[in-house]
């Protein structure tokens, strides 16, 4: 699963290109990591919306472009990101760019499907060099496979990489650097698939090649965790916990973060004279900033979990179970991998769609994964849920806070399958009925370099949006909230206290333009129980969810910049019928959280949206009935738990 959070228009150019081609489960996406580190680039193919992933390899002081390829296991295309690589490897598309050479994955526990595609491959008559992985994993269970003979046959260069292992991939990179000198087959595979069947049969024979027992401990796992009934239970236990660790482990890290930006602040209060100056600092910076940052250890927690899951191959086993229920939807098991990529931001999660042959699939797909609950949605809902419920506050053995948590998250999925059942129902697009193949490969322990690239790739994406979109816009609401300046004598007529630092605050908040662009709103959201300093977040919201929390941390640094969160849980409404009483009702904050699992508050993803439909209907469709759908739960919601309260 990709932790990018969108593709950015730049491209790594080189003299030596390599192409790295193999099928999914095949490790090819953890050669390239290991290739190129964190030296890799995101973009896109040109006329298309693939994104595509270019890394730098560093050879004896020389750089070898390698670009990942999507993950096929033909190269006769039925999707998108199939057509992306017959076109990368087609000498004659100009399209794309041909690559240098080809870097041809295969796996070795499936060395007979494996060979069908590196066929098609090798018919391109590019240089290529054939790297055999999970050679570890076939000796284990029991397969043989002469890897000089199988060299010997193909006519190409084969390099057995083990994962882990320094030595084999030091023998591969010190091939990278010069392509001339690989081996060319005399003569290239047929083309003829009967005789292309025959060629590979022979090849296996030629490199004596032992087909691994079936793997006794896989079977008896999946036997449990793809059990119709005790495999869905496993499925939502697991998710369950997923939330529970969230909150438990998550919170003491948290506490740290908070405890680092209330010393900030309290610095800036004591050293930092100048008004001016230190507002902005305590109130943008720290106020604001800070009250995102601070939720760093749940992102970097949930992305952990989720590479952990996948490393493992759990993740497979989950698309499989989700298949019966997708099914529901009329959607397919790979639909579930496309939403359950939102779960880290909705952008890759529709660019996910392309792996679906179904033009009609894709586009239902694509209009319900914003409604998964996206690592944006996270900091807001971590905050919102903390005013709900008490931290501490259990259910038996489990946190309140958790269980909260979970249910947001199926109920945003259940919602995402109910929409691309809806659209999928009533739309006219086309597209032909294909049977759902997804290879179940076997489990292994996570890769720790693996999984730490997960995390690292996660918070520097969100560490990076705090840093340019957040910070930009949380500039912006400082000077909206700190404009227009009040003199004394303007204070003093107004009855407040110019010395009294906490009233002056309080005072320029309420009668900032920020206030008078919240109360122009107001109408719009009054019913749902907001004022006008939630409606401000809810706009500047629009830019990025976070900018939420960060707007809310600001109005209440701005009121009381020595306790800016006791601040925020006390808020009281400043006008109108409920003048005085508390704003974070149960019925308020509950309408809160439900707006924004339904609201499609992030104009990222309506561009990408746009992109992949090739038109604004779609995407303004979507920002249309997803607000409609919001404001809709979130007024019934503060109705019914009003009531109740």
């Amino acid at each position: 699963m990709s932790a990018h959070c969108g593709p950015v228009a730049q491209t790594v150019t080189g003299n030596n290109r390599l192409a790295l081609v193999g099928s999914p489960n095949s490790g090819k996406s953890t050669l390239f990591n290991a290739l190129t580190g964190l030296r890799t680039k995101t973009g896109n193919y040109p006329g298309v919306t693939v994104a595509r992933y270019e890394g730098l390899a560093r050879v004896g002081g020389h750089e070898v472009v390698i670009e990942d390829l999507p993950g096929t296991y033909s190269l006769d295309p039925i999707s998108p990101d199939e057509q992306v690589v017959a076109d990368a490897l087609d000498p004659d598309n100009p399209g794309i760019g041909t690559p240098d050479g080809i870097l041809v994955t295969i796996d070795a526990t499936t060395l007979r499907r494996s060979l069908g595609l590196l066929a098609q491959v090798m018919q391109t008559g590019l240089p290529i060099c054939v790297v055999l992985t999970f050679r570890d994993e076939l000796a284990r269970r029991g397969g043989t496979l002469d890897v000089p003979a199988l060299r010997r046959a193909l006519g190409v260069p084969v390099v057995a990489v083990t994962s882990g292992s320094r030595n084999d991939l030091a023998q591969l990179r010190s091939m990278l650097l010069d392509r001339t000198a690989w081996e060319r087959p005399v003569v290239p595979p047929p083309t003829d698939p009967s005789q292309r069947r025959a060629w590979v049969e022979s090849l296996l024979q030629s490199a004596d090649y032992q087909v691994p027992e079936v793997d006794h401990r896989t079977r008896r796992i999946d036997a449990v965790l793809l059990h119709p009934l005790w495999g869905t239970l496993i499925f939502f236990a697991t998710m369950f916990a997923f939330f529970q660790i969230i909150f438990t482990v998550a919170t003491p890290l948290q506490d740290a973060v908070q405890s680092l930006f209330d010393w900030l602040g309290t610095l800036v209060t004591e050293y930092v004279s100048n008004p001016l100056l230190s507002g902005f600092l305590g109130n943008a910076l720290i106020g604001g900033l800070g009250s995102v940052v601070v939720f760093l250890p749940q992102i970097a927690l949930l992305f952990l979990m989720i590479s952990l899951l996948e490393g493992s191959g759990y993740l497979s086993r989950a698309a499989f179970l989700m298949d019966r229920l997708m099914s529901k939807a009329g959607l397919e098991g790979r639909a579930f991998v496309a939403l359950l990529s939102s779960l880290a931001c909705a952008i890759p999660g529709i660019m996910a769609t392309r792996s679906l042959p179904s033009a009609k699939d894709r586009f239902a797909t694509m209009m319900g994964a914003p409604l998964m609950t996206c690592s944006a949605r996270l900091t807001v809902y971590v905050l919102l849920t903390g005013l709900l419920v008490s931290p501490g506050t259990s259910v038996g053995p489990f946190g309140a806070q958790g269980i909260v948590m979970f249910a947001l998250y199926l109920v945003g999925a259940l919602s995402a399958m109910a929409t691309a059942w809806v659209f999928k129902r009533f739309s006219s697009r086309g597209g032909p009925v294909l049977p759902f193949y997804m290879e179940m490969p076997s489990y292994r322990l996570p890769r720790p370099r693996s999984v730490a690239e997960a995390m690292w790739s996660a918070c520097k994406g969100f560490l990076h949006k705090v840093g340019r979109i957040i910070l930009l816009v949380t500039v912006v609401m400082w000077l909206l909230l700190s404009l227009p300046m009040h003199s004394d004598a303007q204070l003093r007529s107004a009855g407040v206290d110019p010395a009294d630092r906490t009233a002056v605050s309080a005072y320029e908040v309420d009668h900032s333009y920020a206030a008078d662009i919240g109360h122009a709103i107001e109408p719009v959201f009054e019913p749902l129980g907001f004022d006008w300093r939630i409606n401000i977040g809810v706009l500047g919201s629009l830019s990025a969810r976070e900018v939420f929390v960060a707007t809310l941390g600001q109005v209440a640094a701005a009121q009381n910049p020595d306790q800016p969160a006791e601040t925020l849980a006390h808020m009281t409404y400043t006008d109108g019928p409920h003048q005085g009483e508390k704003l974070f009702t149960p019925a308020t904050t509950a309408a809160l959280l439900v707006f924004f699992l339904y609201a499609l508050q992030c104009m990222s993803t309506v561009g990408v949206m746009r992109r992949e439909t090739g038109s604004w209907r779609w995407p303004a469709v979507a920002f249309g009935y997803m607000f409609v759908l919001a404001w809709t739960m979130a007024f019934l919601t503060h109705t019914v738990v009003g009531l109740l309260a």
